[in-house]
């Protein structure tokens, strides 16, 4: 059980929420290969991914004690506070407003999240919109615009719980006066497909936003925010992770220092060049004197901790390589398959009967020019495991897993992979090229066919990439 080490799965409190956050595809997952592996890989992914829900964060780090909410080190006072509204956009906003149901009850005025296609938790108070992701749309713009609708109603002595979390870029996305909503479309296609770090990416998207880089915070005061997050980018920057609704650390220079140095300043759309270069209000607002306080409900460093103690209570060793592994996708998987592979064959630089985790960080697959492709079928977790899966052609005794937490890898159904020395004998009985789909970044049919493919539908969390290596 998560927290106490005596177990492998979740405890009874988390099993409402685990329903969506188990590998759906794992009678196939494990017919096959390094079954044994295989098998307790899943295990420690599901453990992992229990830590990781928002609504098992919201226990750890939020209480009501009576009419005092309290958050991390602050405490609100319900009976003394005007309306209570939950606002948000994200992946893991629409658990973490059921969660907050759950906990408010009555004291709940209402509110909004933005989530991704197919909504699929319940709420009663808060009004959930469903829109695109990684893409933004006009429903991207709709909920953006609710959002700061319902922000502009509230007043002093209000109080705004904000859950923005990983995606919310584009769920709730919403261009500036000037740039039409296919300008800031095509943006975003090519920030994405430039390969560049989600820091960048974020660093533009926030001077080219109606409500990020803090502007809805701004249209929120003098309400007051508490912001309840899950971290989705290494090292926990609040002004990427929860952006419309703290203080920006970023500037337009910095903007536009990270568009000439990926060489896209000259072909982003010419309203949006211009805007960044001419428009005093592409600068995000300064905030001083707003009340807001942030919890971390959740970061990628939850999962790993679970896994650890779910890993040793049977009786394996451990390694964490922390929350910021990150680099191209197909490389790191690789490499770290590489690293294990010698471990195996000579127990360095890490003993047999180990268990490799990583999670929060972040791989990237650079397209180039070829933004056409995507959102075709492939994604970064799905690239690494194909990597890894080169790397062990023929050696037995490894298990490697890379899924994204929130169970869509590049925008398929496909969260990851899981595969050992039997996908690359698997490819080439079935006339798979691994290479050439990683070349054609045409991935997910390719592990579907090897049977090596995680499903787990979406998860309503988001802690980025999970890594976990399992060495016999």
């Amino acid at each position: 059980m998560p927290g106490d080490g005596t177990g492998i799965r979740a405890d009874d409190r988390d099993r409402e929420w685990l329903a969506v956050a188990r590998v759906e595809n794992r009678v196939r997952l494990v017919d096959h290969g390094e079954r044994e592996l295989r098998a307790m890989v899943l295990d420690l992914a599901e453990v992992a991914l229990a830590a990781l829900s928002p609504a098992a964060g919201l226990r750890r780090s939020v209480t009501l004690d009576g009419d005092n909410l309290v958050a991390g080190d602050r405490s609100y006072d319900l009976s003394a506070a005007g309306r209570v509204v939950v606002l948000g956009a994200g992946k893991a906003s629409a658990e973490a407003a059921a969660a907050l149901e759950q906990m408010l009850g009555p004291r709940l005025a209402g509110g909004t999240v933005v989530v991704p296609r197919p909504a699929r938790v319940a709420t009663h108070r808060v009004a959930v919109m469903e829109a695109d992701h990684p893409i933004p749309s006009q429903a991207s713009a709709d909920g953006a615009r609710a959002l700061l609708k319902q922000a502009g109603d509230l007043r002093e002595g209000d109080l705004a719980i904000c859950v923005f979390t990983g995606g919310s870029s584009a769920l709730a996305s919403m261009p500036p006066p000037g740039i039409p909503l296919a300008g800031k479309i095509k943006l975003h296609r090519m920030l994405l497909a430039s390969g560049m770090p989600v820091v960048d990416i974020n660093t533009v998207r926030k001077h080219v936003s109606a409500i990020k880089g803090g502007r809805l915070a701004r249209v929120i005061a003098p309400a007051r925010i508490l912001n309840l997050t899950v971290s989705d980018v290494v090292g926990d920057p609040l002004d990427c992770i929860t952006d419309p609704t703290v203080q920006d650390t970023s500037s337009v220079v910095d903007a536009l220092s990270v568009l000439k140095e990926w060489d896209l300043l000259d072909s982003i759309p010419k309203p949006v060049s211009d805007y960044l270069m001419t428009c005093a209000d592409a600068e995000s607002p300064d905030l001083a004197g707003a009340d807001i306080h942030s919890v971390l409900l959740v970061r990628g460093e939850d999962g790993s901790e679970a896994a650890v103690r779910a890993a040793q209570s049977r009786g394996l060793s451990a390694v964490r390589l922390g929350a910021s592994v990150e680099g191209e996708a197909a490389t790191v998987g690789r490499l770290l398959a590489t690293f294990a592979r010698e471990a195996r064959a000579r127990g360095s630089p890490w003993a047999p009967g180990t268990v490799i985790v990583a999670c929060g960080g972040e791989c990237t697959v650079s397209l180039g020019s070829d933004s056409g492709r995507l959102f075709g079928r492939g994604g970064p977790n799905q690239e690494a495991a194909i990597g890894a899966a080169l790397a062990l052609d023929g050696v037995r005794g490894v298990a490697a897993m890379f899924a994204d937490t929130d169970g869509s890898d590049g925008g398929t159904p496909v969260a990851g992979g899981l595969v050992d020395w039997s996908t690359c004998e698997r490819a080439r009985q079935g006339g798979i090229s691994l290479r050439k789909a990683l070349v054609a970044h045409e991935t997910a049919s390719a592990l579907e066919a090897c049977g090596d493919a995680i499903v787990t539908g979406l998860t309503q969390t988001n802690a980025n990439d999970l890594v976990l290596i399992g060495v016999r």
